[in-house]
């Protein structure tokens, strides 16, 4: 099976609470992996029992850990600021924290145990073994993440059944993934972020209604790209069923809402090419 590189990384891969959970399962394996397997050279590392070389290793293997932990902070806010990363962004990322980790064993066992070997030649063991370390636990994980995000989708559909000649309803979830809302799509106006939430605005009995809860409009924006709800500006989601006409300010580019009462969107310059293309299509 072809995978496009190029496609945006799925959000569940840097949602927080699945980032703490693949921290610790990275740092619970390589544990196992490093007292089990005894890569790197370990059981010459120190001239002690057994346990006592378990509680050594573990605390060098938990400080490169610290490789991991940091890395995966500093994704989640470079996601968080609204920076979309591509699967092949994710696998060169991904690469560069094997090569990092292994830079960290190769240095320490340089400098701290005197390791006659070359530097080069520990480098490359290093990153053979540090690859095991890594790769295992995060496949399992993208796979794990991916099922479960499967699972929640397949449980919201089932939760809204089709009915004769309507489309499902839309769920909106919080970010741990709990449905706070189902709207149907004809009464949704438009989506507008702050921070860490997002208000949903819709239509109820000829009226404008709001609904806010604790979400990202980007993670929105992934949710809906199936709906005709579009970005038009870095705060604002739009149902563009409800556009009756967009006009040109001298601000730029404004959608007008068939709401009641009526309302204006701004159409910033970044999304206007997408808004045209919707309208056109």
């Amino acid at each position: 099976m072809n995978i496009d590189l190029n496609r945006k990384l799925p959000k569940y891969l840097t949602e927080r609470g699945n980032i703490v959970r693949h921290i610790i399962f990275t740092a619970a394996f390589a544990l196992l992996f490093i007292n089990l397997y005894k890569p790197f050279g370990v059981q010459t590392w120190f001239e002690v029992s057994a346990p006592v070389l378990v509680i050594y290793s573990s605390g060098v293997i938990l400080t490169g850990i610290l490789v991991v932990a940091i890395s995966r902070i500093i994704m989640y806010h470079t996601v968080r600021r609204g920076k979309d990363l591509m699967i092949y962004q994710y696998l060169l990322w991904v690469a560069a924290e094997i090569v990092s980790m292994a830079l960290f064993y190769t240095l320490y066992e340089k400098v701290f145990l005197h390791d006659q070997r070359s530097f080069p030649e520990l480098l490359q063991i290093s990153v053979l073994n540090t690859s095991l370390t890594l790769l295992l636990p995060y496949s399992v994980l993208w796979l794990y993440f991916s099922w479960h995000d499967k699972k929640m989708m397949l449980a919201g559909m089932a939760d809204m059944p089709e009915t004769a000649g309507q489309k499902p309803m839309i769920s909106f979830r919080d970010d741990r993934g709990i449905l706070r809302l189902s709207l149907k799509r004809s009464d949704i106006l438009y989506l507008q972020g702050s921070d860490n939430y997002v208000t949903v605005w819709y239509q109820s009995n000829e009226k404008k209604v709001k609904f806010m809860l604790r979400n990202t409009l980007r993670a929105m924006e992934e949710e809906l790209h199936k709906e005709s709800i579009i970005r038009c500006h870095r705060s604002f989601l739009v149902n563009i069923e409800h556009v009756k006409l967009i006009r040109r300010e001298k601000d730029g580019l404004q959608l007008e809402l068939d709401s009641s009462p009526p309302e204006s969107l701004p159409v910033s310059r970044t999304y206007m090419q997408q808004v045209l293309t919707s309208f056109g299509q």
